[in-house]
């Protein structure tokens, strides 16, 4: 069963969901949401996290526009209101918020020291930025929409990185991800998936778009490569 836990910010606290291994020590996956905040469909990623053997953080990213959302993907109207939130999200000072939730999970007693971030759509793009702006052990990004905005951090990506996109992603499009790629192709530390036919959010749970082979094949490239960083000694 997970739980929450509060992390103190400047002035402030903002919620971290958690889900625990069988096992530990282990290592700390930091799991970002997209626009719909931490909702069922994360939390569920960070079970299967823990069931791979890893501790999974999940943070509230809107803590400062509105804390403790979580909307489902369905509703024309929360949909809206996710996107609304995303548009005035401060990217800066995320980065600033995940980076605290990385130093929490290394400074866990339970956690073997090492610190991963992946994300989704918004959770992926943060994903990058931190691992571009910050010190982290790992990174993996889900359709990180918003990715090609961002190319200027790449010189600075140190992390070992994969990054998972759709072909017909339909908020990725071709030019953008050829972007991302022209970017990218020289850091030996990254590695970008692409999955045939998929549109955006084909890993979310129940999405409309939900590909069961892909998001089954990149969860798999994902366990395989955090447990690369994050557990060897």
């Amino acid at each position: 069963m997970g739980e929450y836990r509060q992390l103190d910010a400047v002035g402030s606290a903002f919620g971290v969901f958690i889900e625990w291994p069988r096992t530990m020590p282990a290592p700390v996956v930091v799991v970002l949401h997209e626009v719909f905040g931490v909702n069922e469909d994360m939390r569920q990623s960070c079970r299967e996290f823990a069931e791979q053997g890893f501790i999974a953080l999940c943070p509230d990213l809107f803590w400062r526009q509105e804390p403790g959302l979580d909307l489902n993907h369905w509703s024309d109207e929360e949909w809206k209101k996710g996107l609304a939130l995303y548009e005035a999200y401060d990217f800066d000072q995320g980065v600033l918020d995940v980076a605290a939730v990385v130093a929490m999970g290394r400074s866990l007693p339970e956690g073997n020291g090492k610190v991963g971030v992946m994300g989704y759509c918004l959770g992926g793009l943060m994903a990058f930025l931190t691992a571009a702006r910050s010190r982290v052990d790992a990174a993996v990004a889900y359709y990180g929409g918003g990715t090609q905005n961002y190319l200027g951090d790449a010189h600075t990506l140190q992390s070992p990185m994969i990054m998972h996109l759709g072909t017909q992603d339909e908020f990725i499009s071709p030019e953008a991800q050829d972007a991302i790629k022209t970017a990218l192709k020289d850091r030996d530390n990254v590695t970008i998936y692409g999955y045939p036919g998929c549109s955006h959010a084909f890993a979310r749970h129940t999405g409309t778009h939900y590909d069961a082979s892909a998001a089954e094949l990149a969860n798999r490239r994902t366990y395989e490569f955090l447990r690369r960083q994050l557990m060897a000694n």
